[in-house]
């Protein structure tokens, strides 16, 4: 889903059309701010949803030390 979003965003912004109308019909897009919030905030949502909740955890051991 992310993936979808950011390709919208990215066609949007390329796109540069924010407004259109024609045979009686107005159709009107987010802003790119509003969309690109949109995406932190669904991205941030599914990194939550996630085992570790979006948190990676490694153990370092350093060269030379025995374990």
């Amino acid at each position: 889903m992310p993936d979808d979003n950011r390709t919208a965003i990215t066609t949007n912004a390329e796109e540069g059309i924010a407004e259109a109308s024609g045979d009686g019909f107005r159709a009107r897009q987010h802003s790119l701010r509003e969309q690109i919030e949109a995406d932190a905030y669904l991205s941030g949502a599914v990194a939550a949803g996630r085992k570790h909740r979006g948190l990676r955890f490694t153990k370092l051991i350093p060269p030379g030390a025995s374990t």
